[in-house]
């Protein structure tokens, strides 16, 4: 794990970046230690390990839902996928305007060192003219080492990475101004269009927040809701009135940088995902405009290490190619297309494996959320706790029979002797019943009527409160068991693989293991609730109560649950200034007298 690449460090806190789009996850925390690890590494308080309530993978949960579509503008790659998992067709739909877009071939060099140079060339041959670009960058590392190259040469640029966060959205949207220079992390900001020449309407809410108007009017100034307050009124006829101005400049603007070529993309190196190379090389071209795009290689990049960067390398080291000398052809550009299908194919495979483990997780999650909602949607659950008892009875009387058909070779005292551990009275069962007419029916019905008497006595010691309680106890048993249950099979998928090696498969085994271990986990959760209601007791009107499992994950930037309150500075009183109180004395001689 690489700080600034798979995380950075904030406000004293180790946060997750999303290897695809470049975002913090705020919240999302490595299990089994890692996240302790990475914490300990870099001398930041270590938290404690934090405990799963709940899983489930992307696609299940996608799966859940009746209807499925969605609308992107780089689906085609995963044409396989999106049909073998969700059963979708993926349908291109032509474009509004016609793509005038030039994609250059890519340019492969033998070291990082010569690519970098050679984009830092670029980037300033097309600056000087005017041309805007962006440069996408796959780690934040990568961006800050290029942003320092750039400094060194005086080139002004915007870096946007997870680390400038709160500001990706002004920072996209002005990428495509004269002479702009963006350098980008996996294209955060993808909500944002970048409209040649400049985004009108943020640089008219820039220059309201230069005049002093509050963030939330602002807002209400730029949205296009019924305005309640004079203030409001006159704040949108500001922002009209400003839009306007804006919009001539930016208009002038998109001609001149229509002319100079549109937007210039410079990809620094090839993603393991096609599709994210699209997703930066489609933010050129929109809506008819003109634009270029590049993509720079070396032999050094992960995937071209992967992929026969050695023959290559062996092929330019005999054509004694020099360092700094690039080479660029159409068929090298489609052997790297072919490494990047062959990587999401293993991607895919693995992502698909994933998804047969979850599948068996996915039939016991949804018996286990069935029962839980009964639980939150208040119903009546006595009788459903009367069959539980049931069960415990019927399976107990089982064990206990087995082995023979007659009853004088039963186990009979260790059976109740059982039950009275779990959740009977001592000494309250009495088989006083001739043993040539016993047989387990009879047996099951003359323990459960027992059973059902006594959970009558103690329904009337406790109350109607008796309803709420059965509620609380199960969910609490269920909860617990549960999360117990998620580790223990994620334990179980960890060495299921080693199956193999004994031409076993592993998803059938994990399946078969998987449906002991459920089995036991419903045993479980009846024999605790049954035991916790035989048992309880309410002392001084302490009733037990719904607990919420999982708490809010904090939302704002420090990673706390409250929101941030303005700081208020509070003037200081000084010894000899009168006493704000208004007694008229100094105030080292009213209420200062004792400080």
């Amino acid at each position: 794990m690489k700080r600034d690449k798979d995380y950075v460090v904030k406000d004293g806190e180790v946060i997750i970046v999303d290897e695809f789009t470049g975002r913090l996850m705020y919240g999302r925390r490595y299990s089994e230690g890692l996240h302790q690890a990475i914490e300990a590494k870099e001398g930041v308080k270590v938290e404690r390990e934090s405990k799963t309530l709940a899983t489930i993978t992307f696609q299940n949960y996608f799966r859940m839902y009746d209807k499925l579509a969605g609308m992107t503008g780089t689906a085609q790659t995963e044409e396989q996928e999106f049909r073998a998992i969700y059963g979708l067709d993926v349908v291109v739909i032509p474009t509004n305007k016609e793509m005038i877009r030039i994609d250059h071939p890519d340019v492969i060099y033998k070291t990082e060192e010569a690519k970098f140079k050679a984009v830092v060339e670029d980037i300033v041959e097309h600056h000087k003219k005017g041309q805007p670009v962006l440069v996408g960058t796959i780690t934040i590392e990568k961006s800050e080492k290029l942003s320092n190259m750039l400094k060194k040469l005086g080139i002004k640029h915007q870096v946007l990475n997870a680390k400038y966060h709160e500001k990706e959205a002004e920072i996209i949207a002005q990428a495509g101004r004269k002479g702009a220079v963006t350098i980008a992390t996996n294209m955060a900001g993808r909500g944002t269009d970048i409209i040649l020449g400049g985004n009108p309407e943020f640089l008219a809410k820039k220059k309201m927040v230069e005049e002093g108007y509050a963030p939330d009017v602002i807002s209400e100034a730029s949205g296009f809701g019924p305005l309640n307050s004079e203030e409001l009124i006159k704040a949108r006829e500001r922002y009209q009135e400003l839009l306007n101005e804006i919009k001539k400049e930016t208009e002038k603007e998109h001609e001149e940088v229509v002319k100079l070529g549109g937007l210039y993309i410079i990809g620094t190196e090839r993603h393991e995902s096609r599709r994210i190379d699209n997703q930066l090389r489609g933010r050129a071209g929109r809506q008819g405009d003109p634009g270029e795009s590049r993509f720079y290689i070396s032999l050094e990049d992960d995937l071209m290490r992967l992929f026969g960067s050695e023959r290559i390398k062996n092929m330019m080291n005999s054509l004694g190619i020099e360092d700094d000398q690039p080479i660029e052809h159409k068929i090298l550009t489609k052997q790297i297309e072919q490494a990047q299908k062959k990587v999401e194919g293993i991607n895919f495979d693995v992502r698909k494996n994933v998804l047969e483990y979850d599948d068996v997780m996915n039939k016991q999650r949804e018996i286990i959320y069935k029962e839980r909602r009964k639980v939150l949607e208040g119903e009546d659950l006595r009788q459903y706790i009367l069959d539980m008892v049931k069960d415990i009875i019927k399976r107990n009387v089982e064990i206990y029979t087995a082995g023979s058909k007659y009853p004088e070779e039963w186990d009979i005292d260790g059976l109740l002797n059982h039950l009275y551990d779990l959740f009977l009275e001592k000494d309250s069962v009495v088989i006083d019943v001739d043993y040539g007419r016993l047989d387990k029916e009879m047996l099951t019905d003359i323990i459960y009527e027992e059973a059902v008497r006594q959970y009558e006595k103690k329904e009337q010691q406790i109350g109607p409160q008796m309803r709420e309680i059965e509620r609380v106890v199960l969910l609490k048993v269920v909860d617990t068991r549960w999360m117990d249950h998620i580790d223990e099979m994620d334990q179980l998928r960890q060495g299921i693989g080693l199956r193999a090696y004994g031409q076993v498969d592993p998803v059938i085994e994990y399946k078969k293991i998987g449906f002991d271990m459920f089995e036991d986990l419903v045993n479980s959760i009846q024999e605790d609730t049954v035991k916790f209601l035989y048992h309880i007791e309410i002392r001084n009107d302490n009733m037990p109560h719904r607990e919420q499992v999982a708490k809010p994950v904090a939302t704002n930037q420090s990673g706390n649950d409250e929101p941030k309150k303005p700081i208020v500075k509070k003037k200081k009183v000084g010894r000899n200034d009168p006493c704000p109180c208004g007694s008229g004395k100094k105030y080292k001689k009213c209420c200062g007298a004792n400080l």
